[in-house]
């Protein structure tokens, strides 16, 4: 369900948003603006977060064979409980 959000605005920043809405504007109406700029901002942070974790997995996707070690799920758990008595 959507809610409603009042934004006060003036000076230039007004001007200028109703230069982008209405007939002559990019957008229908100022609502359909602010929805345009919050859904961009989204996806901004989202990419932004999605190439932060690209980055700390690259050096484990690039590196080679001889840089894994076989372990099993026994060898896990107990050095996972090892570090919970710590």
């Amino acid at each position: 369900m959507a809610e409603s959000v009042n934004v006060r605005i003036s000076g230039k920043l007004i001007k200028f948003v109703k230069e982008r809405t209405g007939p002559e504007g990019m957008y229908e109406s100022v609502s359909e603006y602010i929805r345009a700029l919050i859904r961009q901002d989204y996806e901004r942070l989202e990419e932004h977060r999605w190439q932060r974790l690209r980055g700390e997995l690259e050096p484990g996707m690039n590196a080679g064979e001889d840089e894994f070690v076989d372990v099993s799920a026994d060898d896990v758990i107990s050095r996972n409980r090892g570090k919970q008595k710590s």
